[in-house]
């Protein structure tokens, strides 16, 4: 499309729509840092349903960034549980620490400094809370700008995105970032949807490139599949006086730095013959050949209680494992 297009009728259409058709959800009843940026956190790879009870057992218990940046990890860990994905509670705990002696940065730019803030939760924070003028490029994002611009791009190569970012960003300075961001946002969720596309109540029914076309269904593009890596694990689970034996993480690519069972861990070409349990991690496709041990030892072993085991790993890994030797 010309470099030269103006944004603005797209911009007060968008927003409008915004306005009248926003759902009410916590995260929004105020502009909040910390609550924008929990709630930003918590809907990576989380659906809006899924994580409302969440977001608000969390901030009941860690209410602000101080009380957050105080809690041990472990407290932290236990209150994500269920959301998986936990790099992003360790992150957030890491951040939290940092904004708690500094306070919030207002640039999307000075937050994408700290732990676990990429180029979407820095924009997203610093326009919603903040007011930058700055665009946000999400799955819902990508898939809104791409149909209503008719924009057949490979939207997970640098090209591509820059393309689509760039396009976020003139919406964005024409003002309202925060409701041009959100609005963009809302319409990919409600409207403009992966399957069942509601296209008679998008504001942009009229001027639809992909619509006008017939390419709804064919945009954006689908991203060539990563095939997922196969591992087979060797866990040795020792058990005695109701307490198991654990290791901090440092050999298995999975649940980095958290504490799992001691064990072998090997990447493999195919699945093997024989295995206890199957679990999946992110592309990782993880066969577990369980070993009851009657001891381990090593300076790196820890006993802990099994009633305390899901405050020191909240994964459903371990509970799987333990399941399978009736534990």
């Amino acid at each position: 499309m010309s470099s030269n297009y103006d944004y603005k009728l797209d911009h007060k259409q968008l927003t409008q729509w915004y306005k009248k058709n926003l759902r009410a959800l916590p995260w929004r009843e105020n502009k909040d840092p910390y609550r924008i940026w929990l709630s930003e956190v918590m809907l990576q790879q989380t659906t809006v349903v899924a994580v409302i009870p969440y977001f608000e057992k969390f901030l009941k218990k860690f209410p602000t960034v101080q009380d957050l940046a105080n809690a041990p990890e472990n407290e932290v860990l236990e209150a994500w549980a269920g959301l998986g994905y936990y790099s992003r509670a360790r992150n957030l705990h890491k951040a939290a620490k940092a904004l708690a002696e500094k306070g919030f940065p207002k640039t999307a730019a000075e937050l994408l400094e700290l732990p676990g803030f990429g180029s979407y939760t820095s924009r997203a924070v610093a326009s919603i809370a903040f007011g930058e003028k700055v665009g946000v490029l999400d799955g819902n994002v990508i898939r809104v700008l791409s149909r209503r611009y008719g924009l057949k791009l490979e939207w997970w190569n640098n090209k591509g995105r820059e393309i689509l970012q760039k396009i976020s960003d003139e919406l964005s300075l024409l003002g309202n970032a925060d409701v041009v961001n959100q609005g963009l946002m809302e319409l990919g969720a409600t409207v403009c949807t992966p399957q069942k596309v509601t296209c008679m109540l998008c504001p942009w029914v009229n001027t639809c490139v992909s619509r006008e076309k017939n390419l709804v269904e064919k945009l954006p593009l689908k991203k060539p599949r990563k095939e997922s890596e196969v591992w087979v694990w060797k866990p040795f689970v020792a058990i005695k006086d109701r307490k198991v034996a654990l290791v901090k993480n440092d050999y298995a690519p999975f649940l980095k730095g958290q504490m799992i069972f001691p064990g072998e861990i090997a990447m493999e070409k195919n699945k093997p013959k024989d295995y206890d349990v199957k679990h999946n991690i992110t592309h990782h496709d993880i066969f577990i050949q369980i070993h009851s041990k009657k001891s381990v030892s090593g300076k790196n072993v820890e006993w802990v209680e099994l009633k305390e085991l899901k405050k020191v790993n909240p994964s459903s890994l371990l509970q799987k494992v333990l399941h399978k030797v009736d534990i």
